[in-house]
Formats: structure tokens, C-alpha cells, sequence
């Protein structure tokens, strides 16, 4: 039997002993269990609250259990969680592939800004383009204090209402933040309802500045999908291009070094050794693209914006790709194209900006004409093309 992954904290399911959570009903003879401080929770999400309690159902290697009678107040449960985090795991988990896709960067990058608007967009344009029905999934884990906040919950929230963009991401030794997890759910007509769910897990910057911090970094071993967000500013030869405030800029960190800790990590916890290339698809995104429009000039194919479709274009996405590699090239980046072809099975360049426009670097908002997100999308319609969530339009022979 398959095992799954939680989509909250990464651990292993092992679909055949489930686990549930009380429901707090009473059941005849017996007083129904209370709210409790649930010291997995903490330890796995670093979330403090108060939850009914979850317990163990019986193992069984052929037929699932659906539910279970409580061990304290013998009310019968058909609420699954993960056995490890104690989240509530949605009801139609583990009836279909479920990648989940981590988030990395060197900090500056705006892993946060991208993914806010990579939901927004999520929820807003591409379940209507491919037909789905796409909606946040959890426990009401995305508070302010440990994920994006209500803004990521209000279907009607506007991106970024204030004009303020978010604050620098604590590190994980400081406290886990949650993945955030969409359920993409679609009529495949042939096989009939399939529901995806998506994980996305953002880290801290400073988590990459090391290799120790960055082998704490589990949640990356256990992805099956990689967003690696590259910052150009850090690629000198890029930066000097520009005329960028001091406050855009991070000259503490080195490009190559970070996709080297990502790849390490990912070496050790794949446990493939150096004689085997890594087998997880990564996309591989360049960030604030928009800050180089006017130096790439109107008519480069990296400005323009593709015509969007019910499908990921493949040939766009591989023209996309050798554009890029010809740029880090002329930057004097190829060190990391050499890194990610001797390092990577299978990765994908890309060009995203989730503003549209250059912010105020030193007000830290957003550009007074607001937000236009360039080919934000892209990336993930890649990775799901490569699980076969969203077709794929072949490139011409």
C-alpha cells in the first residue's frame, strides 16, 4: 500500500493505521472528552492551542477504516489527522496523487509576496481556466502569527489593500510556519471527480545562509516538487545593469551557494550520493524580472506575456527556459546553469515578477499603480503538467 505524506508537516502516512481526532460527543454512560493542549501540534507545527484529542484506529492491512470509537469517551469518529501533527486531514485525502512543493531562496528573494500571489491567483484565475474548484484546505492553520494570515482565508482580499508588503519571514529554528494547501478538485470526465491537494511550504531566507540550518530543513527531503526562487539582484553582473536603492539589495549571500545547500540537502535526504542526479522536478524561478523590462527592451521574448490557456505550453515553457539560460550566461552566471545540469534530473527555468512593478525598496509597498503579477503562474502549471493534474500542450516537432 501506497504511503502518503501529511501536507502539514511532511510525515509519513501510513494509510493503513489511520489516526482520528474525538469529536466531543457524548456517548451513552460517559462524560465527552474536552479541548486540550496537544503537545504534537506544538512540537510539529509550533501551533499553541487548544484541540479535541486524537488517538489511534485499528491497523488493518486490507480493507481502510473510515472511523473509530474514541478510547476516553467512546464516541465514534470518522475525523482523520496526521499521526504526528494531529491536523485534520481533508476527507477526500489519499484518493489520488498529492505532490507536495516546497518553497526556497536566499531571503530578500519575496518568497512570501510570490506565494501570496500565486494563491490569489490560484483561487482567482487558474481554477477558472482549467475548470476546478479551488479552495484553501486544514485546520485553520493560516493564522497571522504562524502563515499568511486572514488575507489568505478572505476569498474577497485584495492583494496587498494597504499597499504594504510583508515582513521578512522568521526562520524555522525561531518557530515552524505552516505549508499553506490548496484542494484542486476536477471532472476528468473519464475517471470522474480527482481531487489534488497542493502544499506549499515557504522558508525563511536565513535558513539557507548555512549548511547546519539547512539540513534542519526536512520539509525538502520530503517534497515532491521544488520551487527554487532565485533572486538576480544577488548575480553582480545582473545588479550592475540596474540602478538599485541599497535596501533592494543583499550582497551577503551568493547565488550558487545557495542552490548548492538546496542541493545538498536534497543529495542527503534522498540519499543518492553523488553518482545519481536528483529526481525531483524544480522550477527554477527568477524573481522581479520586471526591474530588467527596460534593459531586455520591448520585443524580448522574456517581457512578453504568453497567450494562457487550458493547458501549460511546452514549447513556451523550453524557449522560456534556453532564453534564461542565455542569460545567465551573458551575466556571467553560468556556474549555476552548469550546477543544475550536472545536479538536477529534471528543472525548468523561469522569469516571474509578483508585483508587476518595482516597489518602494525603503517603504517596503507596493507601486502606486498596485499589483500585476508576470507569469507567476508558471512554474506550478509546470510541476502539475509533470504530475499530470493539468494537460500539457506538446511542443512542436
Amino acid at each position: 500500500m501506497t504511503t502518503l505524506s501529511c501536507p502539514y508537516c511532511y510525515g509519513k502516512i501510513d494509510p493503513r493505521g489511520p489516526w482520528f481526532r474525538c469529536t466531543g460527543r457524548r456517548s451513552p454512560g460517559k462524560e465527552p472528552c474536552k479541548p486540550q493542549w496537544d503537545e504534537a501540534r506544538e512540537q510539529g507545527l509550533g501551533i499553541k492551542e487548544l484541540v479535541l484529542p486524537s488517538f489511534a484506529g485499528p491497523r488493518r492491512a486490507l480493507r481502510p477504516v473510515v472511523a473509530a470509537p474514541c478510547p476516553d469517551c467512546g464516541s465514534e469518529s470518522a475525523v482523520k489527522v496526521c499521526p504526528h501533527c494531529h491536523s485534520r486531514l481533508p476527507a477526500a485525502f489519499g484518493e489520488g496523487r498529492s505532490p507536495l512543493i516546497a518553497m526556497a531562496g536566499a531571503r530578500h528573494t519575496g518568497k512570501s509576496v510570490y506565494l501570496k500571489v500565486l494563491a490569489h491567483q490560484l483561487r482567482r484565475g487558474m481554477g477558472q481556466r482549467f475548470g476546478a474548484d479551488v479552495r484553501l484546505a486544514g485546520d485553520g492553520q493560516f493564522r497571522p502569527e504562524t502563515g499568511g494570515g486572514t488575507d489568505f482565508l478572505d476569498p474577497a482580499g485584495e492583494l496587498f489593500p494597504d499597499g504594504r508588503l510583508y515582513q521578512r519571514t522568521n526562520a524555522a529554528r525561531q518557530g515552524r510556519r505552516e505549508p499553506i494547501v490548496f484542494a484542486w478538485r476536477q471532472n476528468r470526465r473519464i475517471t470522474g471527480y480527482d481531487t489534488t491537494f497542493l502544499s506549499f511550504f515557504d522558508t525563511a531566507g536565513e535558513d539557507l545562509l548555512d549548511q547546519e540550518t539547512v539540513d534542519n530543513l526536512g520539509y525538502l527531503g520530503a517534497a515532491d516538487a521544488l520551487i527554487l526562487l532565485l533572486d538576480p539582484f544577488m548575480i553582480p553582473q545582473a545588479r550592475d545593469r540596474l540602478r538599485l536603492p541599497d535596501s533592494a539589495v543583499d550582497t551577503h549571500a551568493s547565488t550558487i551557494d545557495v542552490v548548492n545547500r538546496v542541493t545538498e540537502n536534497l543529495r542527503t535526504s534522498h540519499r543518492l550520493g553523488g553518482r545519481r542526479n536528483i529526481p525531483i522536478p524544480v522550477a527554477v524561478a527568477f524573481a522581479k524580472i520586471d526591474a530588467f523590462f527596460d534593459v531586455l527592451g520591448a520585443d524580448h521574448p522574456l517581457v512578453r506575456r504568453p497567450e494562457p490557456g487550458p493547458y501549460y505550453d511546452e514549447q513556451a515553457g523550453r524557449e522560456t527556459h534556453e532564453h534564461v539560460r542565455a542569460l545567465l550566461h551573458d551575466w556571467g552566471a553560468d556556474d549555476i546553469d552548469t550546477h543544475l545540469s550536472l545536479n538536477y534530473r529534471n528543472f525548468r527555468y523561469f522569469t516571474v515578477s509578483a508585483l508587476g512593478s518595482e516597489p518602494d525598496y525603503d517603504a517596503n509597498m507596493v507601486d502606486v499603480r498596485g499589483v500585476q503579477p508576470f507569469r507567476v503562474d508558471e512554474p506550478l502549471l509546470w510541476l502539475l503538467s509533470e504530475f499530470n493534474v493539468v494537460p500539457r500542450r506538446q511542443a512542436a516537432r
